[in-house]
């Protein structure tokens, strides 16, 4: 029920979208709502989150140090925990792991890089794992529960 107290406008009655820089009659004529004068005054200013307004900016004050090295091999890493993990939960049809069911169960989910298997946590079954590299205490471990390595090429 409408009461006086709780009148409203209609949608559109009220309020309309300012048109700018169309003559002093209109309230937004002369600076347009930008001010006087200053680099955002001007038409097409755009200044970047980075600018710091002519000085120098802090990525060219500070000093570069340390080297990075472009040609380095970047890997999907999966413990050999992950691995019990997917043997408890039953999730395994068979005892072989590879890039392929890994990457059907989403533990990896980058089909471009290649494969690590380190060595962190318990293997408790024997297992055929494929992959392109192997930490040595992975191998050891895989190796120690009878289970078999084979790198990929």
């Amino acid at each position: 029920m409408k009461h006086i107290g709780n009148i409203s406008y209609a949608d559109g009655a009220k309020h309309k979208v300012k048109r700018i820089g169309r003559g002093a009659g209109s309230g937004h004529g002369g600076t347009s709502t930008r001010g006087h004068k200053g680099q955002k005054s001007r038409s097409g200013a755009k200044i970047h989150r980075y600018f710091e307004g002519g000085q120098m900016p802090i990525n060219r004050r500070l000093p570069k140090f340390g080297f990075f090295n472009r040609f380095r091999t970047e890997y999907q890493e999966v413990n050999l925990s992950t691995l019990q993990t997917l043997i408890d939960t039953n999730k395994l049809d068979g005892n072989t792991i590879n890039f392929d069911v890994l990457l059907s169960y989403g533990v990896i989910n980058n089909k471009r890089l290649p494969l690590k298997i380190l060595g962190n946590g318990e293997l408790k079954s024997a297992l055929n794992v494929e992959a392109d590299c192997f930490t040595e205490s992975a191998k050891e471990k895989i190796e120690s529960v009878g289970g078999t390595v084979k790198v990929n090429e």
